[in-house]
């Protein structure tokens, strides 16, 4: 499959971890600490669109709409490659290969991406309502991962189908 999506989609990812340690344990400080060097290469990185952050802060390690235990990371991007690099080609591997010092290991799918119309924001709701398809219904081309990935075409195909756009 390509992955290359029309001028007019950008693709939406949702990620969510379960913490070890309550937010301020001093046995998180090392997270906390690479939060704004990690969301400031993002800003920066080609194809970086938008990011998800609470009112009067730097991020959106306050919001909770998973559970009070539960952090929760959404952007949007123009391309999956975009992100793609982002996430496993740059100083973020290594912030993901340190992830178990804070996080609990997940059992069920904790990472969901899908296309969106560029322009459009995604909602915690929608991101948190596509995670809950994919993890019920496996991987579609309305809520997918990178292992297997749809593209804008197929995503939209499928909307037209169903009387939907992007």
């Amino acid at each position: 499959m390509t992955s290359t999506p029309p001028a007019a989609a950008h693709l939406a990812q949702l990620n969510v971890a379960t913490l070890l340690h309550p937010f301020d344990d001093r046995r998180v400080a090392s997270f906390v600490e690479l939060l704004d060097p990690v969301n400031t290469a993002a800003d920066g990185t080609p194809g970086f669109v938008w990011r998800l952050v609470e009112e009067g802060a730097a991020d959106a390690t306050g919001l909770r709409p998973a559970g009070e235990d539960v952090i929760v990371n959404l952007s949007v991007w123009e391309t999956r490659e975009a992100l793609w690099d982002f996430a496993y080609r740059s100083g973020h591997l290594e912030v993901m290969r340190r992830r178990r010092e804070w996080f609990e290991r997940h059992v069920e799918a904790h990472l969901v991406l899908w296309w969106i119309p560029a322009g459009h924001v995604p909602t915690v709701e929608e991101a948190l309502e596509r995670l809950a398809d994919l993890r019920t219904n496996g991987p579609s081309p309305r809520a997918f991962t990178f292992a297997s990935s749809y593209t804008a075409v197929e995503a939209d195909s499928v909307r037209t189908a169903q009387g939907r756009g992007l």
